[in-house]
């Protein structure tokens, strides 16, 4: 019982055989595989089908591989060569969310910012806290820039502390408001307090700790490459 009965054709004895072992083997396979786009690209969920994957074994998000290069066309210079991409792919750099988040970061609109931060497709609680960290702090130091010291105050105990990150900064972010003159010298303008442009910075920021499956971060086809050279290279050399 369960064998394939001697009386069927050979090729058909052949073909069971070889879907058997194929299943088999892209089982143990991706189960392995490393995803060298970070994240959850590698392995392909039951209700993706074979035009949502790209490459030779079809383990590579499409939407995040093109998404990839037209961050580097832009990064690049190459404005109407990363529209032209979007629009004939219909894959949008950023979703209308994401738009929205760093559209209210550059304004400025820090609350609203917050606000959308949790509509955007985020499940890592840790990443949400950290993030909104970053943007608070620029709140609290722009609010401190505008004399607002008192709301700048309860920024800092309604909205930053519980958030219970970097308790330490915490601190020192809190010595700024009582010794104004500490900012400097506690080496608070590397953080975008004294920049031609703080709230790019702060974006770029916001940009390393998302993941690349929310916001791709700057010159990431670049780094991808670069790793890739050094493997080979890495490899080649462990041949020799």
């Amino acid at each position: 019982m369960g064998r394939v009965e001697d009386d069927e054709p050979p090729s058909k004895r052949l073909k069971t055989s070889s879907e058997d072992l194929g299943s088999l083997c892209d089982k143990s396979f991706l189960s392995e595989r490393i995803d060298p786009l970070g994240g959850s690209m590698a392995r392909p969920l039951p209700s993706q089908g074979k035009d949502d994957m790209v490459g030779p074994k079809g383990v590579i998000k499409r939407v995040e591989f093109v998404r990839i290069i037209t961050k580097a066309l832009y990064s690049l210079g190459y404005e109407r060569s990363g529209a032209a991409l979007e629009e004939e792919s219909g894959i949008y750099l950023h979703s209308s969310a994401v738009n929205l988040f760093r559209q209210q970061v550059l304004d400025g609109n820090w609350d609203e910012s917050v606000v959308t931060l949790h509509k955007i497709g985020l499940d890592d609680e840790s990443i949400i806290k950290s993030v909104s960290f970053l943007i608070l702090k620029q709140k609290f130091f722009e609010l401190l820039d505008n004399d607002r010291v008192m709301d700048a105050l309860r920024t800092l105990r309604s909205e930053i502390t519980p958030l219970g990150i970097d308790k330490k900064q915490v601190h020192e972010l809190s010595c700024c408001i009582v010794f104004p003159q500490q900012r400097m010298l506690l080496g608070f303008a590397n953080l975008g307090i004294e920049t031609s442009n703080p709230r790019l910075k702060l974006m770029e920021d916001l940009q390393k700790l998302l993941p690349p499956t929310i916001m791709i971060p700057e010159r990431r086809l670049e780094h991808l490459v670069e790793q890739a050279a050094n493997n080979l290279q890495t490899c080649v050399m462990h041949d020799l």
